[in-house]
């Protein structure tokens, strides 16, 4: 891709069979937990239901990208908050890839206002470890229902803690990827590689900072673990709130892990089958995991391809962007000199 969004090719017909793929998987989940039990579980939530989940997904890209805002702003590359707002929702169009590697997209959308790739990979990396610290906390405060679970949740929370601590300290990173052997398998090799990224995305990890955005990242991922449990409730469900928040947190980790598109079978894997361990029918499970993941993942990925196509049909001139921007400009300027 050139500094314009230039999405064509290989690349935009990657983009699209992999939305059109995890949507036909998606159709065949539906169809295997059975139309009908979807359908009345959509009647029973209701229209206004509906809205308010979406209204509660839409709390969590909000939140989220007031925490992207706040790590360019840190890594010296502030910006408009309408462009990147419109950035930052295309990314979603992606979502769908594994692990939501292809968010990286915004990378290629932040260059053209000047964003190196290497601090937009950074803020898309920080991105991803404040998600699985708030998603953790999440689970953690899942299992407060069960007493038994309370020394998990200690040492869970201090592990959190001790990560937030660790990820902070520039030179004790900087140390740590000093004792990795220069030399070794591919293991070693991603491991450096990953203690670099650390290092370089360690301004996006200063405590004080990680701290407050942690806790956004909470608040956020809360909004849907809410709209989670309101759809059970809606339905006639008898579960608890936090062992709705416990589903739908592990949830979210399972798809992670697995690394299939968008954590596709998965988090929906977890969801049924703690629902019907809980007492739900395998009907209403399949319906309550659908109509949820309809509301956050294909909610996003819908939202993201509206704003890509949107980007894209735009294809504004560069000198255009450059006006608009002065890091942008600064750094037309600079190439200019370098090549004179």
């Amino acid at each position: 891709m050139s500094e314009s969004l230039h999405l064509s090719g290989w690349r935009f017909r990657a983009v699209v069979l992999s939305v059109v793929g995890s949507a036909l998987g998606y159709l065949g989940f539906s169809l295997w937990g059975g139309w009908h039990a979807v359908a009345q579980a959509v009647a029973e939530v209701g229209l206004i239901g509906i809205v308010i989940a979406l209204l509660m997904s839409s709390i969590n890209y909000g939140l989220r990208f007031l925490r992207w805002q706040a790590y360019l702003n840190v890594l010296g590359h502030p910006m408009p908050w309408r462009p990147s707002l419109n950035i930052y929702l295309a990314g979603f169009a992606l979502t769908t890839t594994p692990g939501k590697a292809g968010e990286a997209l915004r990378g290629v959308l932040l260059k053209r206002w000047g964003v190196p790739y290497p601090m937009s990979f950074a803020a898309f990396f920080s991105e991803r470890l404040s998600d699985l610290f708030a998603v953790v906390l999440l689970t953690l405060f899942g299992l407060s229902l069960y007493p038994d679970a309370l020394p998990m949740i200690v040492v869970g929370v201090g592990l959190v803690l001790v990560g937030l601590l660790v990820l902070s300290q520039r030179r004790l990173l900087e140390r740590l990827t000093l004792m990795i052997p220069a030399e070794g398998g591919k293991v070693i090799g991603l491991l450096r590689h990953l203690m670099q990224v650390l290092v370089q995305a360690q301004r996006c990890h200063r405590l004080g900072l990680m701290l407050g955005l942690t806790l956004l990242s909470v608040i956020a991922w809360s909004a849907e673990a809410l709209a989670f449990d309101w759809i059970l409730h809606w339905m006639g469900a008898d579960i608890p709130l936090t062992f709705a928040v416990f589903v739908y947190a592990l949830a979210m980790l399972a798809g992670a892990v697995s690394f299939m598109p968008g954590g596709l079978g998965g988090a929906e894997a977890v969801m049924v089958g703690l629902l019907v361990w809980k007492g739900m029918s395998s009907a209403d499970a399949i319906a309550a995991t659908v109509l949820i993941r309809l509301a956050t993942l294909w909610f996003a990925v819908a939202i993201g391809a509206v704003m890509l196509l949107k980007l894209k049909a735009q294809t504004p001139l560069r000198s255009q962007s450059v006006q608009s921007h002065p890091q942008a400009l600064s750094s037309v300027l600079s190439r200019k000199q370098g090549q004179e």
